[in-house]
């Protein structure tokens, strides 16, 4: 045991990494998903958004496809912060105005985690002549743009971003007027990233309390609406708990439609169909395999041993027979010669029990009777003998003798040619 104790810590050392790993990962949970994904539980994802319109008893659900494939029945698309193709920035002011890469709301590019850099795909061209085709027909999109910069999508309801300043606190918005899309809502608190120059049809929805200007509106186009949000943030988890921000989202949905509403996953890098590498990336059965790796590498730490060094055979070996010539002169020196042949009938008689389907405790004479039984009358003829001349070995040569006949009988036990068979009993 003491031999196999360091592998024990090693291996209680790796089950402990193991365990927090796995602790700090379940309370880290969401973290894979993208920025404004519904799959994201960290400040700056949607989840709570989703989670909030489920149990007000909206229809919601996560759509895995690109809007070239039909939404069923009348769905409302949410789209929460993807980029458009050819996206643009117009007012080289403003392309001033932007901030560095990976400055979280006041960059003009959606920030991305991990492997979503190169899986979430732009809305290209074709997408959003099938959205416009789809909103023209009278159906409902939620569109929140990152950033301030314009493309086509903008361009073809006829809206534009203006850039908001970066340094301006949190800001106070309200609405302007009494719509359905603000039922029950006061002020919503949140960052602003854009304001929006709207179309003589749009409706204003949200304003800002002090500088006046339009964060967020509704703009007919055919016999649909799109509502357009320039403050990301509203949708984030971290901000759904401030004023009225959570009750805003719940009249907005519910104004534009009686759902299903579909929250875009296609664009934040989740799609229906999933390799094995995805899949063991979005479980985590990635940990499963080095936690098998690291299984194999202890196996094959522990096929050496820890502790003193074994001695080799034929140490061994050389050291059994110097034990067996020391209890040989023992017994020669203190002429033991009757207690040593004593042992080699009961040997002899535990073997034959056996044989003949008795206990080991058996005494000899019920071990011969039994060998007769069973027709093996040379045996229990040689039991006998052994039994008496046990009894009356008085030196070496007498030993060397029952020995041998000892040893004789074993070897008529099973004659040669017959098969070797268990005698019954025998475990």
């Amino acid at each position: 045991m003491r031999d196999r104790f360091p592998l024990l810590v090693v291996g209680g050392l790796v089950l402990t990494v193991v365990l927090a790993s796995q602790l700090v990962k379940g309370a880290r949970r969401g973290e894979f998903a993208d920025t404004l994904s519904t799959y994201r539980a960290q400040e700056d994802g949607a989840r709570a958004l989703f989670l909030l319109a489920e149990e007000s008893g909206l229809p919601v659900t996560r759509r895995m496809a690109d809007m070239r494939v039909p939404s069923t029945g009348d769905a409302t698309l949410v789209l929460l912060g993807v980029e458009v193709e050819d996206s643009r920035e117009d007012d080289l002011e403003q392309t001033q105005l932007a901030a560095e890469p990976d400055a979280g709301l006041d960059d003009e590019h959606t920030p991305r985690t991990g492997f979503n850099t190169f899986r979430a795909a732009h809305v290209d061209n074709l997408e959003v002549t099938e959205l416009l085709t789809r909103v023209a027909a009278g159906g409902s999109v939620v569109y929140v743009p990152w950033g301030s910069r314009e493309n086509p999508l903008l361009d073809a309801l006829g809206v534009k971003l203006t850039k908001a300043d970066t340094t301006l606190p949190m800001r106070t918005l309200v609405p302007p007027l009494s719509t359905p899309y603000t039922l029950g809502v006061e002020r919503v608190e949140v960052k602003v990233q854009a304001y929006l120059e709207l179309p003589g049809t749009a409706v204003p929805v949200l304003e800002d309390e002090r500088l006046g200007r339009m964060v967020a509106a509704v703009i007919p186009h055919g016999q649909g609406r799109v509502l357009v949000v320039g403050a990301p943030e509203l949708a984030m988890n971290v901000a759904l708990a401030r004023a009225d921000n959570a009750q805003f989202w719940l009249s907005a949905l519910a104004a534009l439609g009686s759902g299903p509403y579909e929250f875009d996953e296609f664009h934040h890098g989740f799609t229906n169909e999933r390799s094995v590498v995805d899949f063991a990336r979005r479980y985590g059965l990635h940990f499963a395999v080095l936690q098998l790796l690291a299984g194999v590498a202890l196996w094959s730490v522990a096929l050496k041993r820890f502790g003193r060094p074994r001695p080799p055979l034929e140490s061994a070996r050389v050291g059994a027979t110097d034990a067996l010539f020391a209890m040989a002169r023992l017994y020669r020196e203190g002429r033991h010669h009757g207690f040593a042949a004593k042992l080699l009938s009961k040997g002899l008689t535990q073997e034959l029990a056996l044989h003949a389907g008795l206990p080991a405790h058996a005494s000899p004479g019920v071990v011969s009777e039994a060998l007769e039984e069973r027709g093996r009358q040379d045996l229990a003829r040689g039991l006998d003998d052994m039994t008496a001349r046990a009894e009356s070995a008085t030196s070496d040569n007498d030993l060397q003798q029952l020995a041998a006949h000892a040893a004789s009988l074993r070897q008529s036990i099973h004659p040669a040619g017959k098969p070797r068979r268990s005698p019954p009993g025998t475990p």
